[in-house]
């Protein structure tokens, strides 16, 4: 599932038009949006590029909220704040809060329990409206990034809009009061859009920046999203100047911007840098067709806009849009992950929802006489909704069940010397107890991680902590990706056990290579190319280790000049990258151990643990699929070199299909990663197998 979007809260006012009254192509432009974002979350594939649709949104947004506080300002002379959050407050938290109750039973019926804890810190967040900030911060972890997406983690666009309407009307009571401090009454737009572009243009610049360099928390922070609604509020400012377009001009003006958010959203995909620049083909094409629609909108395409089916989906869109990506994601935990057909027909049957909840929360509340005059009784509206999404999450995260933790967990230890014909290697239905609990087993990682050891994706330092027997001086060097560090803590037991002393040299999503590689986010790999350089350095120079002890994922992709190769291509070039990086330590007379790769699972066993305790055998996992999973291209690489590979999967699966659990210890703590637990009951195999290599 792709990474989700969001639609704003709807504001029916004309805003930023001269002329006042209902704008209905701005009702149709917010229909063709949400219409985009729900195709590209059911997964059609014509439409790679529909999370364009929160583009487009935000400048919606940027256009009508500045069109009311300017009516105001210039209206009455002031802006009575009070007023303003009291109307955002109607018009957003009694449909979120529902929303986000609805969740939190939808995430106790479907998601498996692992997850209930983190929901539930997710619907604070997004109450909150802060949830953007807490997603990014998660994009930037490695052991978070496979986690299964949050059913609220498309209020990210909600929080960003929110923060906006907080700070903006506080910047334009600034600006109008220098103005005003300065005898500039007639130029209080002016003042105005400067103050904006004073925002925009950085806003602009850190956007493509950040895009290029972490894209993950660009797509998800505020100030790199800050210029899009910019642009609609500087179009509220020029409102009087577009008025005077002539309907000629409009016409085109109108058919353009829908025709540049229309080739955005079907050349864009996930694969596009984004925002960045990028961002600026629908968000200009959004500003094209809203400033058409101040100068007419009696053309063509402002017709077509306002016809009354895309007047009846864009009415809907703030409650269509709360609505949609929570039952996708409890149909995801319920049948697997949808196909385009069935993605279509929950996202068709969210109407139902988002419908009642605009005739009976949304709109009477929103219009409601009483709230509009009293302004504090709004804000005790809004503290009654937020006081509902809180008690929905408090009782979301209470609900999480306690799992008996096994006192005796032999893990491996209960394997004889030929695990496949070992009856403790099959999947069984049930156990007393598991060691680490389901709710623990995700954090149970090798030490490296919280020693500060293993190396993030943005730097190239050799980073390297000692394990085992410390005060030794027979040296073994682990190196490579995760999938060697999982071996740390076996490796750590096995050390103390035969007096080795342990190195670790690992790198998140770097392995042992010699290649240019891309990160999951499609950008060269630069810091990983600079820390092989280092790693090889040091482990031929003068303080080499003793042994070297190596594995790592296949999941890499092989750059030439910048370039992704195809899938055969690509398989070579790794293997041969595998085969110079091993073959510049075997040259260097120091012995060489390639641990083959662990088999990769097609589930997440914490979550299916989590879920049947009692039916551990639906967690297990077709034995040859699991192996064909790993690759095959340390095989190629060590038989380019003469080498045997180090093969203990026989004591991670020893029967089809896979175990989820053995004897009594969770295996994995997520499709591919053994557990802490688990590697170091591996220890006395691993000390087998590594023993004859030393010196």
């Amino acid at each position: 599932m792709a990474t989700a979007v969001s639609a704003p809260a709807r504001t029916s006012s004309a805003s930023g038009d001269v002329r006042g009254g209902f704008r209905p192509d701005i009702e149709g432009l917010r229909a063709v949006a949400v219409l985009l974002v729900l195709a590209y979350h059911a997964g059609l594939p014509l439409v790679s590029g529909g999370f364009v649709g929160v583009d487009v949104f935000f400048v919606i947004s940027g256009f009508l909220i500045t069109g009311l506080i300017l009516s105001e300002v210039e209206s009455t002379g002031r802006l009575r704040l009070g007023r303003f959050y009291a109307r955002r407050i109607r018009r957003l938290l009694p449909a979120t809060a529902v929303v986000l109750a609805a969740t939190a039973i939808l995430t106790i019926l479907f998601l498996p329990p692992v997850r209930w804890s983190s929901v539930a810190g997710d619907i604070v967040a997004s109450a909150a409206y802060l949830i953007n900030w807490r997603l990014a911060e998660q994009s930037v972890d490695y052991l978070t990034a496979e986690a299964s997406p949050s059913p609220v983690q498309h209020f990210w666009s909600l929080a960003v809009e929110e923060q906006f309407y907080v700070v903006w009307p506080l910047l334009i009571i600034a600006l109008v009061w220098w103005a005003r401090s300065r005898g500039l009454q007639g130029s209080v737009r002016r003042v105005l859009a400067c103050g904006l572009a004073l925002i925009a243009v950085p806003s602009l610049v850190w956007s493509i920046h950040l895009t290029g360099t972490s894209p993950g928390v660009a797509y998800l922070v505020s100030t790199t999203r800050i210029w899009e609604l910019a642009i609609g509020a500087l179009l509220a400012l020029a409102a009087t100047r577009l008025a005077v377009l002539p309907r000629r001009i409009a016409a085109v003006l109108c058919w353009a911007g829908l025709a540049a958010i229309a080739v955005a959203a079907l050349t864009f995909d996930s694969s596009t840098p984004f925002p960045g620049s990028a961002a600026l083909l629908p968000t200009l094409g959004a500003a094209a067709v809203i400033a058409a629609g101040i100068a007419s909108t009696a053309t063509t395409g402002g017709r077509l806009l306002g016809a009354a089916p895309m007047r009846f989906v864009g009415g809907l869109s703030y409650s269509l849009y709360l609505w949609h990506w929570p039952l996708l994601v409890a149909a995801a935990a319920a049948w697997g992950e949808p196909s385009p057909a069935v993605g279509t027909l929950v996202v068709a049957g969210s109407v139902i929802p988002a419908w009642l909840t605009h005739r009976l929360v949304e709109r009477p509340i929103h219009h409601a006489r009483s709230l509009a005059v009293h302004p504090g009784r709004a804000f005790a509206v809004g503290a009654v909704a937020t006081a509902v999404a809180l008690a929905a999450a408090f009782l979301t995260a209470r609900a999480v069940p306690e799992y008996d933790v096994a006192a005796d967990a032999p893990g491996a230890a209960v394997l004889g010397d030929d695990p496949a014909n070992d009856p403790d290697g099959r999947a069984a239905d049930e156990v007393e107890a598991l060691t680490p609990g389901p709710l623990e087993v995700r954090d149970d990682n090798a030490d490296v991680y919280e020693d500060g050891c293993h190396q993030d994706q943005e730097n190239a330092d050799l980073l390297s902590c000692a394990y085992g027997d410390v005060d030794s001086d027979r040296v073994v060097a682990l190196v490579g990706d995760s999938h060697a560090a999982q071996w740390q803590p076996a490796l750590d037991a096995a050390g103390d056990q035969q007096g080795w002393r342990v190195e670790t040299y690992t790198k998140s999503s770097c392995g042992f290579f010699t290649a240019d590689v891309a990160t999951a986010d499609d950008l060269p790999y630069t810091s990983c190319t600079e820390w092989n350089e280092a790693l090889v350095e040091h482990l031929t120079g003068p303080d080499r280790p003793d042994i070297v002890v190596t594995t790592g994922s296949n999941s890499y992709r092989v750059l030439q000049d910048g370039a992704e190769l195809s899938d055969a291509e690509n398989d070579a070039a790794f293997a041969a990258a595998l085969s110079t990086s091993w073959q510049s330590v075997i040259d260097a007379d120091v012995p060489l151990a390639v641990i083959r790769n662990t088999p990769w699972l097609d589930r997440d066993v914490p979550d299916c643990v989590s879920a049947n305790p009692d039916h551990l055998s639906a967690c297990a996992a077709p034995q040859p699929d699991a192996l064909e999973r790993s690759g095959d291209e340390q095989e190629d690489a060590a038989r380019h070199l003469e080498l045997d590979l180090v093969d203990l999967n026989a004591a991670i699966c020893p029967s089809d299909p896979c175990p989820a659990v053995i004897g009594n210890v969770i295996v994995w703590r997520d499709p591919h990663h053994l557990s802490a637990t688990y590697a170091r009951t591996l220890a006395p195999r691993v000390a087998e197998a590594i023993g004859p290599y030393l010196p």
